[in-house]
């Protein structure tokens, strides 16, 4: 990995923690029963806060855009979170929750000149990033910017992971592996055990069947195992990845990264110590 791409890689590790709080915070959930979703599992919610920005989605563009969810899966949920709240609420919603867990998660530092300071240099990013032809960058990207600074980082970190996402579901595409293909072979270069995946709702014999294809391919052997070949493919989605992922960054210099890495650094800390994330995750953060 060059150095470039690796400075890339290390600011998508530094927001991401930022980004997915609102996945898993006491108070995302209680906002989500609030609007009336179930809670005793995390899918509802989820959907309904990710999808969101792209109005009253069907199943079929909100499995094109998630990408790694099984269809059968995603309509389990799509359209049906829309029936308990419409998107414009549960966009309310995803505010007032965000808003409740960095209170609660940085305390007195939520309004001190160090967060103020970040958010506004993760927005100057986020406001240079192109999102054409990336749908859920464009669709956060289009929603109001909020007031208060915390909320600003938030919106920030979250259209730049969407731009990430954006790209890599483009260098997956290009790269020949579909859906449950894209979780097996990353599962194969060691991101995450399979078990994690599971989450994503494919069936075993889904499963069975994309690892058979890639064998076809020669991507992984008969045992399952990455090949030679299978591993370099997925370094260079990883690659494209970053490279597609790089453009908005180059707005800040060098120095302006710095500085941002410096200050993302006791929010990160925060919500890594908060206990509230899984330490392993679908991403591969840390592990390709």
């Amino acid at each position: 990995m060059s150095e470039k791409l690796g400075r890339v890689r290390r600011m998508w590790h530094l927001l991401e923690p930022l980004h997915a709080v609102l996945y898993y915070a006491p108070e995302a959930v209680a906002e989500a029963a609030a609007l009336g979703y179930r809670t005793d599992e995390r899918w509802p919610g989820y959907f309904a806060w990710r999808a969101a920005p792209l109005g009253e989605a069907d199943a079929g563009r909100v499995a094109d855009t998630f990408y790694s969810f099984s269809p059968a899966m995603v309509s389990e949920y799509v359209p049906a979170v829309w029936s308990v709240a419409s998107p414009g609420a549960v966009l309310a919603a995803r505010t007032r929750a965000v808003d409740r867990a960095y209170r609660k998660l940085l305390g007195d530092a939520v309004d001190g000149p160090e967060l103020r300071e970040a958010a506004a240099l993760v927005r100057c990013v986020a406001e240079a990033a192109d999102t054409a032809d990336r749908p859920l960058a464009a669709a956060n990207a289009a929603l109001p910017w909020p007031e208060e600074p915390h909320l600003v980082l938030w919106q920030a970190a979250t259209v730049l992971r969407e731009h990430r996402g954006d790209g890599h579901l483009v260098a997956l595409v290009e790269a020949g592996l579909d859906p449950v293909e894209s979780l097996v072979s990353f599962a194969a270069v060691g991101a995450a055990r399979p078990e994690v995946f599971a989450s994503r709702g494919w069936s075993d014999a889904e499963w069975r069947a994309a690892r058979q294809r890639l064998v076809e391919r020669g991507l992984l052997d008969g045992g399952g195992v990455v090949t030679e070949a299978g591993r370099a493919l997925r370094a260079e989605v990883e690659r494209c990845t970053d490279e597609a992922a790089a453009d908005p960054w180059r707005v800040l210099g060098g120095e302006g990264r710095e500085r941002l890495v410096e200050l993302l650094g006791p929010p990160w800390v925060a919500a890594i110590g908060s206990g509230m994330l899984p330490s392993e995750t679908t991403l591969g953060i840390g592990k390709v």
